[in-house]
């Protein structure tokens, strides 16, 4: 009998000491780091937004993820995790001992696993310091883990990792992200209703998540409701109200990306700052972009495009038919229209704020930014630089310049060539005025103009505008360099702004938390007059009025610009401005081969042009409409038209008569 006494007490004894001596052999095998927790520093997504504050995208490496501090976090989504995962939470060390008992008699009776027993800080631990297999040994450790967390952190800082770290379903980690994903509302915009929805998920993410499966995870949160209300922690009305509530839920993507375009080319802009944490780090970066603007962009380009490619195939169908009635008959133009892309930018002309950038038609098709990377010759729409000059140096608009042709020799690698440029037209004036020269973009005028100044003395002036890699011969008067839409976009800003060049911007600021890491600089240089600047204005307006942009034109605001075509048709551009927005249009084959032969500046990119500014006065009608008239502008009659001087472009005292047998001594 005494021996059955002892073995009993033996067993006893073995069955309490056998949890401390289990605990016991983890403890010393163990190390039991908890740095990853104590340090909180989870992957965190970083956001883009507009000038408006509207989103664009957002940006992660593998986990999306909003950071909420403690403080962000409402009261009641506290008591509703807690009603629903662990109503002891502020009583208990880590582990809850009764219910753990509980569990392991449940289990028992029913001879499997039926009921857990993890408080909120077992299930951080699991999430994040273990692996999800079951095993008694990883369940030892987790007890372990979650005793020795509970000395290193608050109750506040526990439950402020685990609403950041536990995974809510739909690729949403941290409650904060699933808030803004499910509800597209802040933390403290939540209903109740959405409460108990977001903090009913973590249990079973895939199946109570409401995209997927509407109604069980609305019963889910009914269950947390009624639970609150069980505890006392919740009114009957406020009760009865969450369980009629049927919230609106959102089934978006996680990059929510709205404009590609712009997020790559932050990317790369980040990068060239120094941030190499730009998917991880948890920024938030404010662009320059409006992205009502933006749409106004891509819907431009992509009709305009459209328009061309319409009458690029009517024009090939043409072709088939005439080869079709007379085989001897040669096709005169072979055209590939899956070649055509195009890019526009637009920016506020006084800050630089790039407010649109849209790289090519489609960005599925095409991704690579035209507008930004690509570099082409901007043809006629850089004569403007060259007529500002002479301006600058007091011509006016109605100097009178030579319209006619020459034949220019020149020595390349050892050889005499020669060149002998043509206007547009196939033909030429004589003389004509200044105005009217760059009005329907005479090329025989503009580089008879670069003669006259000097084409040493040209390049000189240059310099002020900043342009690089300027050709030091005379084929820079037909726009022979190579710019990208942004560069020109860039140097247009010298007449829109009048005078004074800005340099355009993408990103206003970028956050980190609550510290600025970058903050844009605004930077300007001086180049003319305003005087100076407005009458190259009135002249790129009469551009559009009744020259070679008119397809540009649009009622109800005034617009000055100028269009651009190189040989063969390889590049057409329009590029100009409103009273405060300005904007660079581009369109051309990507492998530089020609468009078709009558798909000009004025043609494909004057209308995506007009059709932008339409846009523009639709979404903001309150926009200025007409240009300030700088003090210091004359008006004068000339020959009975109007002619704007200034008190470096001076009026003619005398206006000379030509007689038209003069004009055949040039």
């Amino acid at each position: 009998m005494k021996i059955v006494k002892n073995i009993f007490f033996t067993l006893l004894l073995l069955g309490f000491l056998t949890p401390f001596l289990v605990l016991g052999y983890f403890l010393v095998g163990e190390e039991y780091d908890i740095s990853s927790l104590k340090n909180y520093k989870p992957s965190l997504t970083t956001r883009f937004y507009d000038k408006n504050g509207e989103k664009i995208a957002n940006i992660f490496e593998n986990e999306h993820r909003y950071y909420a501090e403690f403080g962000e976090i409402p009261p009641r989504i506290i008591e509703a995790l807690l009603a629903i995962e662990d109503t002891t939470f502020f009583e208990h060390p880590g582990i809850n001992v009764d219910a753990i008992f509980r569990a392991i008699i449940k289990d028992i009776k029913a001879g499997k696993l039926v009921e857990g027993a993890s408080t909120i800080t077992q299930q951080l631990v699991k999430n994040r310091l273990l692996t999800r297999e079951k095993k008694l040994s990883r369940k030892i450790k987790e007890l372990i883990y979650s005793l020795k967390l509970e000395l290193s952190l608050s109750k506040e800082e526990i439950l402020e990792r685990y609403l950041n770290e536990i995974y809510f379903g739909h690729g949403y980690y941290g409650i904060k992200t699933a808030a803004d994903g499910y509800f597209h509302k802040k933390l403290d915009d939540l209903t109740l209703k959405e409460m108990a929805i977001l903090v009913g998920l973590p249990k079973a993410p895939s199946t109570y998540a409401p995209t997927k499966n509407y109604e069980i995870s609305m019963g889910r949160a009914n269950r947390v409701v009624a639970r609150m209300y069980a505890l006392g922690w919740i009114d009957e009305e406020t009760y009865n109200n969450a369980l009629l509530e049927t919230p609106e839920v959102f089934d978006d993507t996680l990059t929510q990306n709205n404009a590609p375009f712009i997020v790559d080319e932050v990317l790369r802009r980040a990068s060239e700052l120094g941030i190499d944490d730009i998917k991880s780090g948890g920024y938030e970066i404010y662009t320059t972009i409006d992205m009502r603007l933006q749409k106004a962009a891509r819907d431009s380009l992509k009709k305009a495009y459209d328009m061309s490619v319409e009458r690029i195939e009517g024009y090939i169908a043409n072709e088939k038919r005439m080869l079709a009635a007379n085989p001897d008959y040669e096709i005169e133009q072979d055209i590939n229209t899956s070649l055509l892309n195009g890019a526009l930018i637009s920016l506020d002309s006084k800050t630089g704020d790039i407010l649109a950038l849209v790289g090519s038609v489609d960005y599925q098709k095409s991704s690579y930014n035209r507008a930004t990377q690509g570099r082409r010759q901007p043809g006629s729409a850089f004569k403007p630089f060259i007529y500002q000059v002479a301006v600058d140096l007091g011509y006016s608009g109605a100097t009178e310049l030579i319209d006619i042709a020459r034949t220019y020799t020149y020595e390349k690698n050892g050889e005499e060539l020669k060149w002998q440029p043509k206007n547009y037209e196939k033909n030429y004036k004589g003389l004509i005025t200044l105005r009217e020269a760059l009005i329907h973009s005479r090329n025989l005028a503009t580089i008879n103009l670069v003669n006259d100044i000097g084409l040493s003395a040209l390049l000189k002036e240059f310099k002020k505008f900043g342009i690089a890699n300027l050709p030091p011969d005379l084929s820079i008067a037909l726009g022979s360099i190579t710019l990208s839409p942004l560069e020109l976009a860039k140097y247009y800003t010298s007449f829109a702004n009048g005078g004074i060049q800005v340099e355009p911007h993408l990103i206003r600021y970028i956050d980190k938390g609550s510290t600025t890491i970058y903050e844009k600089t605004e930077r300007s240089r001086f180049i003319t007059h305003e005087t100076q600047a407005y009458i190259m204005t009135t002249i790129l307006q009469d551009v559009i009025k009744k020259g070679t942009g008119r397809n540009a034109d649009v009622n109800g605001i005034e617009l000055a610009g100028k269009t651009g075509t190189t040989n063969n048709n390889v590049d057409a551009w329009f590029a100009g401005y409103s009273p405060s927005i300005e904007t660079i249009v581009w369109f051309g084959n990507d492998d530089n081969t020609p468009m078709y032969k009558r798909e000009t500046g004025g043609k494909v990119a004057g209308p995506a042009f007009a059709m932008y500014y339409e846009n523009v006065l639709q979404l903001y009608p309150q926009i200025q409409r007409e240009f300030t008239v700088p003090e210091g502008i004359m008006e004068v009659n000339i020959n009975g038209k109007r002619e704007i001087f200034s008190d470096i472009s001076k009026p003619p005292r005398v206006e000379a008569e030509v007689n038209s047998q003069e004009m055949l001594l040039f």
